[in-house]
């Protein structure tokens, strides 16, 4: 819209702007253009300072009261420089000397259409984080004393701003910690935003967690905000910190000391405020004396430390994180029991679990799709576990009875194709060996048994 009391000019908005694509609506004065903002909606206005009745600054102010993502563009004809601070305190995108220039106001709309995108292109990715957040529920299951004492941990340090530090081994669940954080804490309404240090290309990290302005860089085709940004007012979760190069570690940590970041390309600080969670699975104090870390930011981002158990460490959670896993990917298994086998449980508790949950989440995938019908047994476990059923099946066999290793795998084949119906691949399959080694096994028992 533009409101201007002069109808040459209105004429001229008229004529010449919808040349560049723009479509205009005139009105000669404030009162008009508000009652306007009930039926219409706009994209900029641009405001004449000087009218009878209404004057600019304050059609300006009630105006960003209606329409808060209307950007306005004052016109006045006195270049006086408080008159366009003050508009710019009101919300003001910009100003223009009167009489301006075609080509300064459309290079000050083509600004404006460039932050519109970027407003939209930030509520899109809130959208997303929410609706991410909404289905990612942090749920720690366990009751080992160390689970215990991780959540009493949690429950402590999430009301307050400290940023927190979050060691374990791959797949111990470091982003479900971070997030039971962040919904524990008086952020939980805001966004969580959940970055892999280590999977950002090294010539766009920058870019990723800081944003860009358009122009910036070759492929900068416009502004973008940085995750930073996305997630002012909320948590923003930095995984495998130790994967970030050492340049950025340096930017990492004036930003977390001064809260404020530069885009890239922009001279201009931004103020930030979102909670800062990090993770990762090795071992900083070491990378620090390698050179591979800064010892301040270790400090900086060490405020509070949580250590996730491993799989291992808590066995006894296994069956009751099995069950959950399960019903993830099987929710028709509610209610059933029992859900596996007693072998399978004995299994599920003496493996080591090198992947912890992340592994243990695989194979109970991998037996669901397996398993046609519940209790899940051995066979129907990845053949990875083959090993380990070799060592149930000697556990299970008589005591008394002395069995050579040659006899031990006849019998273990033979049970193999017994409960697979004949069937070698499967054998083969749940036994571990490759197809041809389980013939080259059956021919040699074969040979044996000629002789």
């Amino acid at each position: 819209m533009c409101v201007d009391d002069e109808q040459q000019l209105r004429e001229f908005m008229e004529d010449q702007l919808p040349r560049y694509g723009h479509r205009v609506t005139t009105f000669a004065d404030g009162a008009s253009a508000l009652a306007a903002l009930g039926t219409h909606s706009f994209d900029c206005a641009l405001v004449d300072l000087n009218m009878p009745g209404m004057n600019g600054l304050e059609l300006i102010g009630r105006l960003r009261e209606q329409a808060p993502d209307l950007q306005t563009i004052l016109l006045t004809g006195n270049a006086d420089l408080n008159v366009a601070v003050q508009s710019m305190r009101l919300g003001a995108f910009d100003f223009l000397e009167k009489p301006c220039k075609l080509r300064e106001m459309e290079t000050a709309l083509l600004r404006v259409a460039d932050k519109l995108a970027l407003v939209r292109q930030c509520r899109k990715l809130e959208r997303q984080v929410e609706s991410q957040t909404s289905r990612k529920t942090s749920v720690l299951i366990g009751s080992h004393p160390t689970m215990l004492e991780l959540q009493r941990i949690i429950q402590r340090v999430a009301p307050t701003h400290s940023t927190v530090l979050i060691l374990g081994e791959t797949g111990t669940g470091k982003e479900l910690v971070a997030r039971a954080i962040h919904q524990q804490s008086s952020r939980a309404g805001q966004a969580f935003v959940a970055v892999n240090c280590g999977a950002l290309p090294e010539n766009l990290i920058e870019s990723e967690l800081f944003g860009h302005l358009k122009g910036a860089f070759t492929g900068a085709d416009v502004d973008r905000l940085g995750l930073f940004e996305v997630a002012n007012g909320g948590t923003l979760f930095l995984d495998e910190i130790g994967e970030l190069p050492k340049a950025m570690q340096a930017k990492l940590l004036r930003v977390l000391e001064s809260g404020e970041i530069r885009r890239v390309g922009e001279g201009l600080t931004r103020k930030v405020d979102c909670r800062i969670v990090c993770a990762t699975h090795r071992d900083l104090p070491n990378m620090v004396q390698d050179g591979e870390f800064r010892e301040d930011l270790m400090y900086r981002i060490n405020t509070f430390q949580i250590h996730i158990p491993s799989l291992r460490q808590r066995r006894s959670d296994i069956p009751a994180l099995a069950e959950v896993l399960l019903l993830r990917v099987r929710p028709s298994a509610a209610g059933q029991s029992p859900q596996f086998s007693e072998r399978v449980r004995t299994l599920l508790q003496e493996h080591t679990w090198p992947g912890n949950v992340r592994e243990l989440a695989n194979v109970i995938e991998h037996a669901s799709v397996m398993c046609d019908r519940l209790p899940i047994d051995v066979e129907h476990l990845p053949s990875h576990f083959g090993q380990t059923r070799i060592g149930l099946a000697m556990a299970t066999t008589n005591p008394t009875e002395i069995l050579s290793l040659r006899d031990m795998e006849q019998r273990m084949i033979e049970s193999a194709l017994d409960r697979h119906h004949g069937n070698k691949t499967a054998a083969a399959q749940e036994l571990g060996v490759s197809i041809k080694t389980l013939y080259n096994k059956l021919n040699s028992t074969s040979d044996r048994s000629a002789a």
